[in-house]
């Protein structure tokens, strides 16, 4: 079986409301693509990867007036690809939804969220996604309330031969500080906002351990936009959100596994893995990042999967063929990252 994750900038600007798609001349949200050009690219991709399951990062949005699920069943259509039943979970205000694309032929997943449901007050022992977290962040003695502006997607899973599993999509994303001027507000809303990411994550840590202590399968991904060097405010923390989702310094069986996040971890100069590619216009050139992870639990890992990031430049696979390989780059700022198991 083969599970992605997929961060597609911008998906949303390529529908209509009534979800159908938007392939004309006119620009999409990408720098110097059509609307039409990026659907193409895209196609070619989901295409390529052939995937069981494709866990959407920015999906498009979902309103009164607009449908994730309608959007990317029509895409599904387009493309034409296995994956073409879609599920998301609970709306954000971001049009920017997590959503996953299966093929039902092989899978079911549902829409399955764990924890309590919380007034304004919020719950210290990992709530529901779409509620409140109480945290001292600031270890001030006095508790913080945190919510998620992207609640994650908890979805059970069966496979057609009977094979139970969880997966969880993410996107933890530590804003960037928009409104402020000075240097003292910037540093002060970028230290905010990364202690913000990290209660997420500790909030999403703790579902982990709760799935990992019932004995279930687990599957982690999405874009968690957090790791070593990714910014000058890093060395004020003890880990990174990478890091607490993982489970790093616990107990060895209940961590969760990613081979790129595993590597990066553990080597803090020399080559680095990259899942994404942003251009920077103040210095001319690319920034390369590893955001985008699939993390598994340890019954998982035994079973030995592959993993593989569809880099245009560092997969050998997708430079050889010109057409998969400019489609990568017209398609999103994010390249996909696939799991091949047995299951």
């Amino acid at each position: 079986m083969r599970i992605a994750t997929y961060n597609v900038e911008w998906f949303d600007a390529l529908f209509d409301d009534e979800g159908a798609l938007l392939a004309d001349d006119d620009w999409s949200r990408r720098h110097a693509v059509t609307r039409a050009d990026q659907l193409a690219s895209l196609g070619i991709v989901f295409t390529a990867l052939d995937a069981d399951a494709v866990m959407v990062i920015e999906a498009p949005d979902d309103t009164d007036r607009r449908s994730t699920v309608a959007a990317l069943e029509s895409f599904a259509d387009f493309a034409q690809i296995r994956a073409r039943r879609a599920v998301t979970g609970f709306a954000n205000d971001t049009q920017q939804e997590i959503a996953l694309l299966y093929d039902p032929d092989v899978l079911s997943c549902a829409h399955d969220p764990r924890g309590e449901p919380t007034g304004k007050k919020g719950a210290s022992d990992a709530p529901r996604f779409d509620g409140v977290f109480r945290i001292d962040l600031d270890i001030d003695d006095t508790e913080d309330l945190v919510a998620f502006s992207k609640p994650p997607l908890e979805l059970a899973c069966t496979t057609a031969t009977g094979v139970a599993f969880r997966m969880i999509g993410a996107h933890l994303k530590s804003k960037a500080p928009h409104k402020a001027r000075s240097r003292d507000q910037i540093m002060r809303m970028a230290i905010a906002n990364r202690r913000k990411q990290q209660a997420q994550a500790v909030w999403l840590r703790h579902r982990i351990e709760e799935h990992l202590a019932q004995g279930e399968t687990l599957i982690v991904l999405g874009d968690l936009n957090d790791g070593p060097g990714l910014d000058e405010y890093e060395h004020l923390f003890g880990r990174s959100s990478v890091e607490i989702v993982m489970g790093e310094g616990g107990d060895a069986a209940a961590q969760l596994y990613d081979p790129h996040a595993r590597r990066a971890l553990t080597r803090r100069i020399g080559a680095m893995t990259a899942t994404a590619r942003f251009y920077l216009p103040t210095e001319k050139r690319y920034l390369q990042a590893l955001l985008d992870y699939i993390m598994v639990s340890a019954d998982l890992e035994a079973r030995q999967p592959r993993w593989r990031i569809w880099h245009p430049f560092d997969d050998p696979g997708c430079f050889r063929i010109p057409e998969l390989r400019e489609a990568l780059l017209a398609a999103s700022d994010h390249f996909p990252v696939t799991m091949d198991v047995d299951l």
